[in-house]
């Protein structure tokens, strides 16, 4: 089975309108499709530069719905990532995480730069940048600690664009400098 990626995850949330209200006004997804009213709501989103029909599926179950417990003494799901094409995206992203008090986190993975934050229902996700393949080397693959984004604006360039990025459009590998 020749898997080429995730193509959306759905998500049970308390209230669909204001899931979708904070996905849309952080990251910039856009409405696509809703059924069903309040508490029960579904709302299907897509990324701002997807192809997919959608990206995420909220569904509302109400309320009085208990905090999730995956990873406190229950199996579940840890996170979602999303890729975005350069670090200076990453850096817009982590700055209206924060306006919004949703930044939980920020790591360098050498080879991935993800900054984490947590949705209105405590659901935390990724939103990360990916070194490009001919730019990692022995010293990227051994990086692990806080991620400094401006540090590695200043190695890669505000404008290079990550890995998938790249090939998503077929481009070039050679990187550009900004």
């Amino acid at each position: 089975m020749p898997v080429r990626g995730i193509n959306h995850a759905v998500l049970w949330v308390r209230d669909a309108d204001a899931s979708a209200r904070f996905y849309t006004e952080v990251l910039g997804f856009g409405v696509v499709g809703e059924s069903g009213e309040a508490p029960r709501k579904a709302i299907f989103l897509r990324a701002p530069e997807s192809d997919n029909d959608h990206d995420l599926g909220l569904f509302g179950i109400g309320a009085e719905a208990a905090e999730t417990r995956a990873g406190r003494g229950e199996t579940g799901l840890y996170h979602i990532a999303w890729e975005v094409p350069t670090l200076r995206d990453l850096r817009a992203v982590a700055e209206r995480l924060a306006e919004r008090g949703a930044l939980v986190g920020a790591t360098d993975h050498g080879t991935t730069k993800g900054v984490y934050a947590k949705d209105v229902d405590g659901l935390e996700f990724e939103v990360c940048w990916l070194v490009p393949h001919e730019l990692i080397d022995d010293e990227a693959r051994a990086r692990r600690g806080p991620l400094d984004i401006d540090a590695e604006i200043a190695r890669f360039g505000a404008t290079t664009e990550g890995a998938c990025a790249r090939s998503a459009r077929g481009a070039s590998p050679a990187p550009s400098a900004g």
